[in-house]
């Protein structure tokens, strides 16, 4: 069975709740706290450069590592990543949406894996009440969270553990957990444009508008 039939009846309670604390569990030791409307939309520009509106808007984040990088950093597993993040106002709901979408390329295995979810506004108190996204991955698979670099060009990716899936093969024998390990944990990808991220794409619609833009 295909993950997104798998978890089609998650996915829309994942939407109509945008991502709770169950879908995205908090680290230990975090408690959840409201994040003012205000600081969210603060963070929606920043993200997105434009307000959220009954169009969707896109944000590309990419980072392909190299050779010099990867040796400063044996035990990192992953040598590419790319972000994208997406944000629209459905006229039904009332309420912004977020989704996110991550492709992710190993140093040491072929083949390009992804992975997506739904996203919510967290904040990061450690941080000084920093307003990130929260994105979780249905069928208990992890989740990560987005943050800005203060000059808004690039992405900080955080995970515990994400579930990812190789393209083009069976979701039973694709399914696969990237766990953070010592230089696994955080990603700083840069600002890109939106063609960076159109492979993550597989609406048909969807790439047709983003040719547009």
């Amino acid at each position: 069975m295909h993950r997104q039939s798998l978890c089609a009846a998650l996915a829309a309670v994942a939407v109509g709740l945008a991502v709770s604390a169950s879908t995205y569990p908090a680290r230990a030791g975090d408690d959840p706290k409201p994040v003012d409307p205000v600081k969210g939309r603060e963070f929606d520009l920043r993200m997105f450069k434009t307000p959220i509106g009954k169009d969707k808007a896109y944000a590309c984040f990419v980072r392909r590592y190299d050779a010099d990088h990867l040796a400063r950093h044996p035990q990192q597993k992953v040598s590419g990543m790319r972000l994208l993040v997406t944000a629209e106002n459905p006229p039904e709901d009332g309420t912004s949406a977020y989704s996110f979408r991550l492709g992710v390329k190993y140093r040491t295995r072929k083949g390009d894996f992804d992975s997506s979810g739904f996203c919510s506004h967290v904040m990061a108190e450690q941080k000084g009440d920093e307003v990130r996204l929260g994105c979780g991955v249905d069928c208990d698979g992890g989740g990560i969270e987005a943050g800005l670099s203060r000059d808004d060009k690039s992405a900080i990716v955080r995970l515990e553990r994400v579930r990812i899936w190789q393209n083009n093969k069976p979701d039973e024998e694709a399914g696969d957990d990237l766990v953070a390990g010592q230089d696994d944990r955080i990603f700083r990808l840069d600002r890109a444009d939106i063609a960076e991220c159109k492979s993550l794409i597989t609406d048909r619609k969807e790439l047709a508008a983003i040719r547009h833009k």
